[in-house]
């Protein structure tokens, strides 16, 4: 038997064993029913930090509305964007106090039914949409199947093997990354899952409110590199501290920010290196962080297709990255920034990242030219206006389904 069957075979017993929770947490629903009708179901994890926290909160923005509710099922490490979820109009559940409680851990099993007790008593049928949600998956088998369930992937990543149970109820699988989609269908034929959920995919590129103004690129007097993002492991941003260092000895006029909770990720000897600015909230502080720098750095282990890519582009940044996702597909060298070939051997990629920085440094004409053709390319493929059609014309396909 197979790796894919085992793991269907797994999630029938465990549902045999859940049932009595499932059933609870119906009866519960019904004596506590919802107080209205929603048309879309979303399931995210967190409201804190993170690229795909603000994709999320676009997505709700898109198609949203007080026709919609938001159930969030882990606790956040920091309040960051939820003001912007409340801004989209949709209903928002905290629910993680319930579902991400590991010493009561049978409460996660009731609100499975509870959950789905609210879905399935709807009048009209409701669209489901998971963004990569644990707790998304494991309520999906007791939805009913004449309910459409969407699912988006960031990235080839551990929830690539946790929704494999579950594939059969999810009518679509979204990513913004074409490398994420090659990656899933390679690994089906590996686990020789069947042929047809290769089929579920679509591609559905990221989209971003582009600035204003354009950048003004400045004489250079300190050159600065700048780091966006969480402290998570695979941003590896002790790399990055570790290439600021090396870059002070070569060019002291180098400075490296770094925007988000990261300190703590950050070898404390490496410190007097890096200038950190935290996490950001004012989009108008965003902005002119973005603008006061020159190169983006990205160091990431893996990725699908970072945010902070489209963010830096459309302010002139140069992209200097590890060859993830579908950054290769957007940067290319001399063009938009560089990448770096290596992904595995910390070393070599700090001694490529070097060299890039101090040839940007020295070169003002090839800066300026990347700066304009990145603002160029991302007025082209980032708009948010084009994200919000691709979205609302996703939902009403199924909705008139």
């Amino acid at each position: 038997m197979n790796k894919y069957r085992l793991l269907i075979l797994k999630r029938r017993l465990e549902n045999i064993i859940i049932f009595p929770f499932v059933i609870t947490g119906r009866i519960i629903a019904l004596c506590r029913p919802l107080k209205k009708e929603y048309r879309v179901f979303f399931f995210f994890p967190f409201y804190h930090t993170g690229g795909a926290e603000i994709f999320n909160m676009r997505l709700t923005h898109a198609v949203g509305g007080k026709d919609t509710i938001v159930f969030f099922t882990r606790k956040s490490v920091n309040n960051r964007f939820y003001s912007d979820f409340e801004q989209s109009g949709c209903t928002l559940k905290d629910i993680s106090r319930y579902t991400d409680n590991k010493w009561l851990y049978f409460l996660n099993l009731i609100f499975r039914g509870i959950i789905t007790g609210y879905i399935n008593s709807q009048k009209n049928r409701p669209i489901i949409f998971n963004g990569q949600c644990n707790f998304g998956y494991k309520i999906s088998p007791w939805v009913n199947k004449h309910i459409i369930q969407l699912e988006f992937i960031h990235t080839f990543c551990s929830f690539s093997y946790i929704r494999v149970p579950f594939l059969s109820y999810y009518t679509q699988t979204i990513s913004s990354s074409e490398k994420t989609i090659t990656d899933h269908k390679l690994f089906y034929n590996k686990w020789k899952i069947p042929a047809g959920y290769s089929e579920r995919f679509r591609y559905i590129l990221y989209g971003i409110e582009l600035p204003s103004q354009k950048r003004q690129l400045l004489p250079i007097t300190e050159f600065t590199v700048l780091f966006v993002g969480r402290g998570s492991p695979e941003k590896r941003v002790h790399i990055v501290a570790a290439l600021a260092k090396e870059t002070k000895a070569a060019d002291d006029t180098v400075q490296f920010w770094f925007m988000g909770d990261v300190s703590g990720s950050v070898p404390e000897h490496l410190h007097a290196y890096c200038h950190f600015l935290g996490n950001q909230s004012d989009p108008a502080k965003i902005h002119e962080i973005y603008t006061m720098a020159h190169v983006l750095i990205i160091t990431s282990a893996f990725e699908g297709f970072p945010l902070v890519v489209m963010e830096a582009m459309s302010r002139g940044l140069a992209v200097i990255s590890t060859p993830v996702g579908d950054v290769p597909r957007h940067v290319k060298n001399g063009i938009n920034g560089f990448i770096i070939e290596e992904l595995e051997n910390e070393e070599v990629i700090i001694r490529e990242a070097l060299k890039y920085i101090l040839a940007l440094k020295k070169n003002s004409e090839l800066l300026q030219k990347i700066a304009e053709e990145n603002i160029r390319y991302a007025e082209e493929n980032f708009g948010l206006p084009v994200f919000n059609a691709n979205y609302r014309h996703l939902f009403k396909e199924f909705q008139s389904n």
